[in-house]
């Protein structure tokens, strides 16, 4: 996305701006990081391990391309894969699997021709924060690039909203 003309989209400095944040809180906190992703194929993990300190706070991803890894490698249900049940279960199984306290979990749609019934540009994400999931749908405008783009945002933001949203152990009183 580096040097694309296109202001719509999110560029590289913006986004390993984003990380730079995360990397600090997640380091301030104790935090670990892990991902799923599906419809990101891994760029967003290519931004978390580009981030400083990368290697002692992102446990790492899966690139769960297919619906057969996200069912064998994920246990994501028979079914929908772009779904909320398929974005939480991809978020508590990789949780699950490198021990991460938050675990990011991206799965849908870019277009223009989709295999589920959703519109193109609907995007899933699951959350596990310390074992507790959230879920959040949302539906980007654009093409594919677009749609991309949009989702790897709004994922490192949501990791940076709940990485941030959390007191120190020394301010709560909480070890």
């Amino acid at each position: 996305m580096n040097g694309d003309p296109r202001p719509e989209l999110p560029s590289d400095k913006d986004l390993d701006d984003m990380c730079r944040q995360l990397a600090a809180v997640v380091d301030e906190h104790g935090l670990s990081v892990a991902t799923a992703e599906s419809l990101t194929a891994g760029n967003i993990a290519a931004h978390l391990g580009k981030a400083p300190n990368a290697g002692s706070w992102f446990c790492g991803g899966i690139v769960a391309y297919t619906r057969a890894v996200k069912h064998s490698v994920l246990h994501v249900p028979d079914g929908p894969v772009v779904c909320e049940d398929a974005a939480r279960v991809m978020a508590h199984s990789t949780a699950t699997l490198f021990g991460a306290t938050l675990a990011l979990a991206v799965t849908g749609e870019a277009g223009p021709d989709t295999q589920e019934n959703v519109p193109p540009g609907t995007v899933w994400f699951g959350v596990v924060d310390h074992g507790t999931a959230e879920t959040e749908k949302q539906v980007f405008s654009g093409d594919p690039e677009a749609v991309l783009g949009a989702t790897v945002e709004h994922a490192i933001g949501l990791l940076l909203r709940h990485a941030s949203g959390r007191r120190t152990p020394s301010s709560t009183g909480v070890v």
